[in-house]
């Protein structure tokens, strides 16, 4: 068997990588094209999108460390190597909780470069006259302009989505230390900034009349994550030991690959990206798990899921969308739209100009997404919504069909109650993220078909079993919905892995909205 690749888990600076002859995934060519087209760039990605390593890559480029790029595009497309001056402040991995730590952070950045080209600090927290002095000084000891590179300009501001006034206060300390990039952009040979989003990117940077924002530009839409054709190409052995560790066939393994973590596209003609800290964890440990999600549910998230009424399935579905919904400030958002896309939790799934269509990229993202939810419409003890799920899913794989919905009434039982929440569209989105999150637990859960769908549609490898809930109707009302809309339809030609017909089971099931949980239900077999 091929030796396997080492793949840099948790590691995002380039020289690393090369020194220690960890897997890099050659993006060089693009860099070069960036650093000769423009001088000002901005780029926002989602986290853990590679964008750190995109900012290492180009620090050790303008550092002339060419012995690093031996064997990458960029060994054959640049002649001269030329060493500048690089500038490269990072405010990822930060808490920045209030001005004081903010300051604090700055200010060692700035003492540590005054130390290094001999400037005295006469300005105090003044940020944008120290920067410009330092960045003066260098030009002037090298003769070589300067290159500023800034990791994660947004987190001071995410960090403070849920105190506007913070935030502000912490804007306008982000725009004095950026102030002077243009007033002295004649000296400087590149400015590359990135983020999650485009947060305040306009206020911040409102002097920044030169910033070209390649975000959406579609010849940089594979400048950070995995492309298919990088994957399949250059990832085989590794695909291979993935499928032989989990017992699948090598296309099995693409398939579960693709499902799992692909589907993302920045631009209108963005090939497949992959998630790319979620592929190479993948690849290294041999399984196919959220590891993505897996980090931690976001804070954003949180605050947003807190502060809008989100529709998820309106998410996995796909919905129609401008590019004014979604590729936008954030501080001026009326909906989560433009953070979620921002964030990764959205892509772009169609586009038809001038209508795009945005929904979750992949199953990572919506089982992630819907795990992170669940505590809001039902309880917010993880633990206990987690072994309800468990549960729930085991019922079905062993075609328990009554407990399963008898362990559904006593866990919709134990939900507190809140007279605000607890609507017929609260209900409606709590079944879907019951269905959803069952999904490892059983094979499927299935999408919208052509006749519509019923309100739970779960797939095992026996049966397929389609559920009505009727909200204070009977059960009898509920399996004519499932006949008349053909709910059982698309499933009529289901075939089990030893190519018979799959079991087909309706259940009509009435809601009790003053018990607040199921109450009757009949279950029909086809």
């Amino acid at each position: 068997m091929a030796e396997l690749k080492l793949f840099p888990i948790g590691l995002q600076d380039f020289s690393q990588i090369r020194r220690n002859g960890y897997y890099y995934v050659d993006k060089t060519d693009i860099v070069y094209k960036m650093t000769h087209t423009d001088r000002v760039y901005f780029l926002s990605r989602p986290r853990r999108f590679g964008k750190s390593l995109l900012i290492s890559t180009l620090r050790d480029y303008f550092l002339g460390k060419k012995e690093l790029f031996t064997g990458l595009a960029m060994e054959k497309l640049e002649k001269e190597w030329k060493q500048y001056p690089v500038f490269h402040l990072s405010f990822a991995g930060n808490k920045f909780t209030d001005l004081k730590s903010l300051q604090i952070y700055m200010n060692f950045k700035l003492s540590e470069l005054e130390k290094i080209y001999k400037v005295t600090n006469t300005n105090e927290y003044e940020w944008g006259p120290r920067f410009e002095k330092i960045l003066k000084a260098a030009y002037e000891q090298t003769g070589t302009e300067p290159v500023v590179l800034v990791d994660e300009y947004d987190a001071p501001l995410l960090d403070t989505m849920d105190n506007p006034e913070l935030q502000l206060v912490l804007k306008q300390e982000m725009r004095k230390l950026f102030s002077p990039l243009k007033d002295i952009g004649g000296i400087l040979r590149f400015v590359f900034l990135t983020g999650i989003s485009k947060f305040s990117q306009l206020s911040i940077f409102s002097e920044l009349n030169n910033l070209n924002v390649i975000t959406m530009d579609n010849e940089y839409a594979s400048i950070c994550g995995i492309t298919k054709e990088e994957l399949f190409e250059q990832m085989k052995p590794e695909i291979q030991a993935l499928a032989e560790n989990n017992d699948m066939t090598y296309d099995e393994a693409c398939a579960g690959l693709t499902k799992k973590y692909d589907g993302y596209h920045f631009t209108e003609k963005s090939p497949d990206i992959y998630n790319p800290f979620s592929l190479i964890n993948a690849l290294s440990k041999k399984e196919l798990k959220n590891f993505w999600f897996a980090t931690g549910t976001p804070t954003i998230l949180t605050r947003l899921i807190k502060k809008y009424n989100m529709d998820p399935e309106s998410f996995d579905k796909g919905f129609p969308a401008t590019l004014e919904m979604f590729d936008a400030p954030t501080e001026t958002a009326t909906d989560p739209v433009p953070m979620l896309y921002q964030s990764g939790y959205l892509t772009i799934k169609k586009y038809d100009s001038p209508e795009y269509v945005l929904g979750f990229p992949n199953d990572e993202v919506r089982d992630g997404f819907c795990k992170a939810l669940l505590p809001y419409y039902a309880t917010e003890l993880v633990s206990q919504n987690d072994i309800f799920i468990m549960k729930l899913g085991r019922a079905f794989r062993e075609a328990r069909l009554e407990d399963a919905l008898k362990e559904m009434k006593a866990f919709l039982s134990s939900i507190p109650y809140n007279a605000e929440k607890q609507n017929e569209n609260h209900y409606k989105t709590l079944f879907y993220l019951i269905a959803r999150l069952c999904t490892p637990y059983v094979v499927k859960t299935e999408e919208t078909s052509a006749a519509g769908r019923s309100d739970m549609v779960v797939e095992t490898e026996s049966a397929v079993y389609v559920f009505e809930f009727k909200l204070d109707g009977t059960v009898e009302e509920a399996l004519s919905q499932i006949d008349s809309k053909g709910y059982l339809i698309p499933y009529s030609v289901t075939k089990d892995k030893n190519g018979n017909d799959k079991k087909l089971v309706k259940i009509g099931v009435s809601f009790d909205s003053e018990k607040r949980t199921l109450g009757e239900w009949k279950i029909v077999e086809n």
